[in-house]
């Protein structure tokens, strides 16, 4: 990544900044206010942009990131998730994994997407704010249209089979569960409503009672789960949001499962693909991550050829020529100089709120924020590109920090950088060994003949 990009606002709130810091402290990637920290991502604002309002006027986008372990993939997905939300949408980001989130089972995928759906007032999981949110609507619509308060629950049954005539094709349930939410809530039975609501959001195992009273039997299947997937993006624009913006963080995991498992979960992303590009979801923005290798590599895309035609981009010129039109974007990592940048910029806002600003800014000046970083570049073995995180990590927890809160701290002095084998990543532990001695390559190996 370039250090050109889009500029830190001039105001930052208090809770934002915290927001921001205490993440790096803990070597993670912020949940909000990444367009603090954004460098680089400039040249994919304008195409990014133009995709997410052709969604809300009724679209679908399928896109797809690559990038190496350390380039960035989870704040890109997430920066670009802020600014859907900046447009009302609605948001969720699953973790692919083979025992928690298998790719072939899509109806957990969909129960993970309403356990994280979030919109910008309410966390995870928003999905009951959502629903009440749409029946309020439908009220709010059959009394602008006329109806008394007597003939009100049957003009919203009206408009409740109305709206979702074209999900109850696919999905008859996802509409008969809506109506047993809404008939357990009149009643004033709390349990049977929020059982029959996380039947809704696929929960297995609710309980027979709750079930029988909404009409509904069962649990939800693989392909019941794209039908219900349909129904939330209904209720979800008639109540006011402009879209869904989904993440299928870390696909590449599918390469270290069963054949016959990887070949379904293939198959399975195939198909969401085709399904996003028919229009069968409008209002959907799903977006997956995934390594060159997963890509690339035979034990991933490769090996299904229809979803390799379909996930094929040109990445053989120069990087600064790529198309973030395309259907698959390249993260290219960072450098020493966007290395630097960034530290920079966390170092400016953190002095914002700083006790001493100006001792922050000169104690932690540019050069030494640079020294830093070309020190977490080494101990990783010179590989920048997987340095962010734990160099952010050390500056603001090591650095900092006691240059905050201890007037004669000076880093040039009264800190060595050390970097302990169970702070790092695996990835990361992978690269020190090779600062550290570790054998790295079979000429590392010594063998006795």
């Amino acid at each position: 990544m370039s250090t050109t990009g889009s500029k830190r606002p001039a105001q930052v709130s208090a809770a934002r900044r915290r927001t921001v810091v205490d993440a790096l402290r803990r070597g993670a990637v912020p949940e909000s206010g990444l367009d603090l920290l954004a460098t680089g991502l400039g040249r994919f604002e304008t195409a990014l942009d133009a995709e997410l309002d052709a969604v809300t006027s009724g679209g679908s986008v399928f896109k797809a990131v690559r990038g190496e372990y350390g380039s960035g993939k989870t704040f890109f997905t997430r920066w670009l998730g802020e600014r859907a939300k900046r447009r009302n949408f609605a948001v969720a980001e699953i973790q692919i994994s083979e025992n928690e989130t298998p790719l072939h089972k899509l109806e957990t995928v969909y129960r993970r997407l309403t356990e994280r759906l979030t919109t910008s007032s309410f966390p995870p999981s928003a999905l009951r704010p959502v629903a009440d949110a749409w029946f309020y609507a439908l009220e709010e619509d059959a009394l602008a249209a006329g109806a008394t308060e007597e003939e009100l629950p049957g003009e919203v049954e009206k408009l409740l089979v109305a709206r979702l005539a074209e999900v109850s094709r696919h999905a008859p349930s996802f509409a008969t569960a809506l109506r047993g939410y809404r008939a357990a809530l009149a009643n004033g039975d709390e349990a049977t409503a929020a059982a029959v609501l996380a039947w809704l959001g696929g929960q297995p195992h609710v309980a027979a009672s709750a079930r029988r009273s909404a009409g509904v039997r069962g649990d939800l299947d693989h392909f019941g789960a794209l039908g219900f997937l349909q129904g939330l993006l209904t209720v979800l624009r008639d109540s006011g949001h402009t879209g869904l913006f989904v993440v299928l963080d870390e696909v590449e995991t599918l390469q270290r499962v069963r054949s016959d498992a990887r070949d379904k979960a293939l198959n399975a992303l195939r198909q969401l693909i085709d399904e996003v590009h028919s229009g069968r979801f409008p209002g959907l923005y799903l977006v997956i991550t995934g390594t060159p290798a997963f890509y690339d590599g035979q034990q991933g895309v490769q090996r299904l050829a229809p979803l390799a035609q379909r996930l094929a981009t040109d990445f053989t010129t120069d990087p600064r020529f790529d198309n973030p039109r395309a259907v698959q974007i390249r993260l290219t990592g960072f450098t020493q100089e966007s290395l630097v940048g960034l530290g920079v910029a966390i170092r400016d806002l953190y002095a914002d709120a700083a006790t001493s600003p100006e001792r922050v800014r000169t104690v932690v000046d540019d050069a030494y924020v640079a020294d830093l970083a070309r020190a977490v570049g080494g101990a990783l073995g010179g590989k920048v590109g997987v340095a962010p995180r734990l160099f952010l990590k050390k500056l603001v927890g090591d650095v900092l920090d006691r240059v905050d809160q201890f007037d004669d701290f000076d880093p040039r002095q009264h800190y060595k950088l050390t970097v302990a084998s169970s702070e790092l990543t695996d990835v990361e532990r992978n690269l020190a060994a090779t600062v550290t001695g570790g054998s790295v390559s079979p000429d590392d190996i010594d063998l006795e003949l």
